[in-house]
């Protein structure tokens, strides 16, 4: 929070609205909800339209990887949140530039959850020696 003693151009541009107070819990919170509303919505897409959507968004190197990741993410359950996201994203990357890098981002979400976890075996302390 700006304070008028401190300084007062700072203070009323926070009450003219040109900056905001990012440490309100409040607002920023149900900011961030409308925003993943929007990111998280359903929407399903053919596959060769997916693919213009990848040429747009990705350099050569990692288009063959990023098509089939989005097409395994969209046959996931878990997964199928980053196909979301990627395709809101891109949408919304044409009418504002900044939602560019959450279509990148996806990429590295649908990574993450087809990775298959392997749980480690825990040797217990308590078994019995052989004699």
């Amino acid at each position: 929070m700006a304070f008028p003693k401190r300084n007062q151009k700072d203070y009323t541009a926070l009450k003219k609205g040109i900056v905001r107070n990012i440490i309100d819990k409040k607002n920023s919170r149900k900011k961030s909800k409308e925003f993943h509303k929007k990111i998280n919505s359903e929407i399903y897409i053919t596959d060769s339209l997916l693919k213009i959507y990848i040429e747009e968004c990705f350099c050569k190197d990692v288009r063959a990887k990023a098509y089939q990741l989005f097409i395994r993410a969209k046959n996931n359950k878990k997964a199928v949140v980053s196909y979301f996201n990627f395709i809101n994203a891109h949408k919304l990357s044409k009418k504002d530039v900044s939602y560019g890098n959450i279509a990148a981002m996806s990429f590295d979400l649908a990574e993450k959850l087809l990775k298959k976890k392997y749980k480690k075996k825990r040797h217990s302390k308590n078994k019995p020696q052989k004699i």
